[in-house]
Formats: C-alpha cells, sequence, structure tokens
C-alpha cells in the first residue's frame, strides 16, 4: 500500500479509536472564520500535534485543532485552521487532512478562507461565494503517483465546486437577506501579497478574489470523489489600482471576522438545509 494511503489510514484509526461521530461534511475554518467552530456541540476534539502524520499550523488566527461533533442538525468535522504551502509543507502535507476527513466518512467539503478582492465591486467585509479557481500556485497536490485508492489519474475540475450546492447557499442567502458576491476564486503561493502588477494580471486573466490557500484541498476533494462548496471572507481592496492601499495579516484578521459574522450566519442555514 502506497505510503500515503498508510499514513491516511493511521490517522483515521487514532480519530476513531476515540471518537464515536461520523462525519457527513468536513469544513476547513479559514484565517479568521473559527466562529462557526463555537456553534459545533464538540464530541471530541484533537490538536492537530496529536494527530499521526499531522503537520502543525504555524499562523495567527487558527485555533489548531480537528473537532468532531454535530452542528445543524448534521454530524461534521471541522479544521479550526488549516496548513498552506507558504508555510514549507509540500502539496501533500497541506491536503492530508481532506485526505483523512475524506476516510472518516465526510461526502461533502465546505471550505472558507480568506481573500483580497480582484473585483473593484467588491468590498472588505463582503461574502463571495467561490464559482470557480484559478491555480497560480505553480504545484498540484496530485502530483506523482495517483492514489487509486481515492480517485482517478486524470479527475475532471469542469465543476469544482458543486452547482447544487451553489444554488441552495444563493437560496438560503436570499431567504435570509444576507448579500453574496459570486466569482472565481485565484490561489496564490505566498507568503507575499502581490504587487499591484500581478493584481492586475490576475484581475485581467478572470480572478475575483485571491488567497493563499483553497484550491489545494478543492482538487483534493474532487479527486476523491467529494462535492465541495467554497465561501471567500473580503478581507481587503486588492484591485492593483494606483492608490492600492499596503497590506497588514492583522488588518486582514480583523475584517475577516466582519465578514464572518455573515458568513457563519449563512453556512448554519446552509447546513441545516443540505441533504
Amino acid at each position: 500500500m502506497n505510503e500515503i494511503m498508510q499514513n491516511i489510514i493511521a490517522a483515521r484509526d487514532y480519530i476513531q479509536a476515540r471518537a464515536q461521530t461520523k462525519p457527513q461534511i468536513a469544513i476547513i475554518l479559514g484565517s479568521g472564520l473559527g466562529g462557526l467552530a463555537d456553534d459545533v456541540a464538540v464530541e471530541a476534539a484533537f490538536p492537530y500535534g496529536d494527530l499521526p502524520n499531522f503537520p502543525v499550523s504555524t499562523v495567527v488566527g487558527h485555533a489548531g485543532q480537528l473537532a468532531l461533533g454535530t452542528l445543524a442538525g448534521k454530524n461534521v468535522v471541522v479544521m479550526q485552521g488549516r496548513f498552506h504551502y507558504y508555510e514549507g509543507y509540500p502539496m501533500t502535507q497541506v491536503v492530508f487532512p481532506v485526505w483523512v476527513m475524506q476516510a472518516l466518512g465526510a461526502e461533502t467539503l465546505i471550505v472558507t478562507n480568506a481573500a483580497g478582492g480582484l473585483d473593484p465591486v467588491f468590498d472588505p467585509g463582503d461574502v463571495m461565494l467561490i464559482s470557480d479557481h484559478i491555480n497560480m500556485m505553480g504545484d498540484n497536490p496530485l502530483r506523482g503517483p495517483n492514489l487509486d485508492d481515492l480517485g482517478p489519474r486524470f479527475p475532471d475540475m469542469t465543476n469544482a465546486y458543486d452547482p447544487a450546492l451553489r444554488d441552495l447557499v444563493l437560496r438560503v442567502a436570499a431567504t435570509q437577506n444576507i448579500p453574496v458576491q459570486q466569482g472565481t476564486y485565484t490561489g496564490w503561493a505566498g507568503p507575499t501579497f502581490e504587487t499591484k502588477a500581478e493584481r492586475r494580471f490576475l484581475r485581467l486573466i478572470g480572478g475575483d478574489a485571491v488567497g493563499m490557500s483553497t484550491v489545494p484541498e478543492v482538487i483534493a476533494a474532487n479527486h476523491a470523489g467529494m462535492r465541495v462548496m467554497g465561501m471567500s471572507a473580503i478581507t481587503n481592496k486588492a484591485t492593483g489600482s494606483a492608490d492600492q492601499q499596503p497590506d497588514d495579516h492583522t488588518h486582514v484578521l480583523a475584517m475577516a471576522k466582519v465578514a464572518g459574522e455573515k458568513l457563519v450566519r449563512l453556512l448554519r442555514s446552509v447546513i441545516q438545509e443540505m441533504t
């Protein structure tokens, strides 16, 4: 058996020996967006450092634990903080938790992030439903020998973000009168924020928002046959205009919490409606 598959099984077995919850939905909470975890009736929580083969998150604003329990009537597994390519981890480590959550039984992945708004109509504090993505990270988590136990060598990414789940988000948002933008997320390797010229380029090729996560996890989830829904908290203007303001991670976290309040309210209702 492939070494990665052995590591996935070891982490899965460790968790299953200590928790009864079989999750239906996996949730990844990005920078400043941990508030949804407060709504989870937690059965068991595991600091990443305690889990076999897990890396450890080093980013401010990430709690760094995996929690299993119930949320809005559904069994969930929640990542409070994620791993990033810019932290120095190989892509297989970045997406390792996705594979473990799928091995635990999760069939749907909800991924959230903080992102800069490339689209000039986006304002800090907006919520964006991800309709598609562009991988500008220069790498792919599926490079190397294929994990045949998880999925095919050449997975289709035409509908990487499940259309039915996107429709559900829009219906719930309209019912609750929560404004939601829609657009294409651009994955940026980081850790530097983009230059003004890079932002204008990313907008030119079709990006509406840019961030340093999400794309690898979505690729891995699609490869493993999971349905995916993605949401971005727009934290700053990132248009690359002449008057572009300097970026600051502290400000990003602050604005992520502003958008996060709307995002948490929306996701809670969306999860309740999911079948």
